[in-house]
């Protein structure tokens, strides 16, 4: 079964910034539209940002826009989300998923994806 792999996530203090990874063995993620969600406990899962293939049309919820950056490196099958300016309220588990539909463009909707990692939690102290 197909799983991508998310790291890169721990504790910084408010204003700090991270870099998220999401790797993908065995799936050319070049191929597929790449989302970001996070979820808090108790709370609905969120799309935080989405890439479509080819690495065009990114997408951001309105609470990261101007903080947070969606890339891709093709040559490492790796997607990052860089997260700067963070703050307390970004504290959630962090998930990357990929669209099954290849060259779909991509949505923050979690049903567009059926893909998923395992999170990695992110933590922003105030």
């Amino acid at each position: 079964q197909l799983q991508l792999v998310e790291s890169g996530g721990g504790l910084v203090q408010a204003g700090g910034s991270l870099r998220l990874s999401c790797a993908a063995p065995g799936l050319t993620l070049d191929y597929s539209a790449i989302g970001w969600f996070r979820q808090v406990p108790g709370k609905e899962r969120e799309g935080v940002s989405c890439m479509s293939s080819g690495g065009s049309r990114p997408d951001y919820a309105d609470s990261v826009k101007g903080r947070f950056t969606i890339s891709r490196d093709n040559a490492k099958n790796t997607v990052y989300l860089q997260m700067n300016s963070l703050k307390p309220e970004d504290t959630a588990v962090y998930y990357c998923a990929a669209d099954p539909v290849l060259f779909r463009k991509c949505v923050l909707a979690e049903n567009n994806y059926d893909i998923w990692g395992q999170g990695t939690q992110v933590t922003v102290s105030s």
